[in-house]
């Protein structure tokens, strides 16, 4: 047998018994049951004598890990590619300074946009 068949075949077998075990726990299992008391805070045996009014948080970050994970990426194209490419003549070397081109000028638009100044105000 051809080992992707094998392979293909033992990861279809897995997330069919993965699938069948979430399945027939949400038939089978416990069912919650909601009320207000049991959503109610509850803290050393104490009941909560007034409502805590809890202003939702800003969350302006997520531009910021949105850009790292962008450049992060980007770098470790950059280094798989030099590790792997041949002498570069041509082709190679157009595509190399095309994606560097490309690289710098989603980062000045970073900068110019002033993405990462939105965080601090």
């Amino acid at each position: 047998m051809n080992p992707y068949i094998a392979f293909l075949l033992y990861l279809v077998a897995i997330l069919a018994f993965v699938g069948l075990t979430l399945g027939l726990n949400r038939l089978l299992g416990p069912k919650p049951v909601n009320n207000a008391i049991k959503l109610e805070a509850f803290e050393s045996g104490v009941m909560p004598n007034e409502r805590i009014n809890v202003k939702g948080v800003s969350i302006k970050y997520y531009g910021v890990a949105i850009l790292f994970i962008l450049f992060d990426l980007e770098t470790m194209f950059l280094f798989i590619w030099a590790l792997g490419a041949k002498p570069m003549t041509g082709f190679l070397l157009f595509t190399f300074f095309l994606f560097l081109f490309l690289l710098v000028l989603s980062l000045l638009y970073v900068f110019k946009a002033r993405l990462l100044e939105a965080v601090t105000e």
